[in-house]
């Protein structure tokens, strides 16, 4: 399996069904959703790695789903590809202008959707997260699960090695505990924001005195990934 994993969004079953099929060929694991509510409560539970987005769905469009994931610090980043039966040019424009990251015209074929899929995944994926990224000699493979530096391997926990991801793929940006929570854990895992705290003061002890500096405590508002001084 290629570990990514492809939230199908569209009211119609058959569809679904069929690109379904498509990605279990192409090694994607998926998820489905039939209206915009369900497909909201799976992203922020779930973290695909990119939404299928039917343009047209029942109660809440797909435009406005998608206008409202990238509105949201926790789903801005996941790249979406609008799925539509509308050919003008202007609704083309629109569904680009609220932030989906390509689209596709129905009908289309199978081949077609997973080569445009592994497109825009290859243009949207940052370093970290499927080939290793180095900050001032700290490395994090993610294939192999490791973490690096020039002395040897660190030793950290599952939820001290995810935080730590996060971080080297978003640096520089101030995050709240909440934030982290649900980028870290999943917005619909109840864990108390004091959690964060814990896992910070186990991720920094992990990273030793050579790298502790890197996650910095922004007072009154939570914390960052930095290379600068604090």
């Amino acid at each position: 399996m290629t570990g990514k994993t492809v939230l199908i969004v569209d009211d119609e079953a058959p569809i679904r069904e069929m690109i379904a099929v498509a990605l279990e060929m192409a090694d994607y694991d998926y998820l489905e959703a039939a209206d915009a509510r369900e497909a909201h409560a799976l992203i922020v539970d779930k973290h695909p790695d990119l939404v299928l987005l039917d343009w047209m769905l029942p109660g809440t469009s797909g435009v406005e789903l998608a206008r409202r994931l990238k509105k949201e610090g926790a789903t801005a980043d996941i790249p979406i590809i609008m799925l539509t039966a509308k050919v003008e040019e202007d609704n083309k424009i629109q569904g680009l202008e609220v932030g989906a990251d390509d689209y596709i015209t129905k009908p289309f074929s199978p081949r077609e959707l997973v080569a445009r899929l592994k497109a825009v995944l290859r243009r949207t994926t940052p370093p970290g997260v499927d080939s290793p990224i180095d900050v001032d000699g700290l490395t994090l493979d993610p294939v192999g699960h490791r973490v690096t530096t020039q002395e040897g391997a660190l030793t950290m926990g599952p939820t001290e090695y995810r935080l730590l991801q996060f971080f080297m793929t978003h640096q520089e940006r101030v995050y709240t505990r909440s934030q982290l929570l649900d980028q870290v854990w999943g917005g619909n895992v109840y864990v108390e924001e004091r959690t964060v705290d814990v896992h910070i003061r186990r991720l920094r002890k992990a990273l030793g005195d050579d790298y502790d500096h890197l996650i910095q405590t922004v007072r009154g508002t939570g914390y960052r990934f930095s290379t600068k001084a604090a």
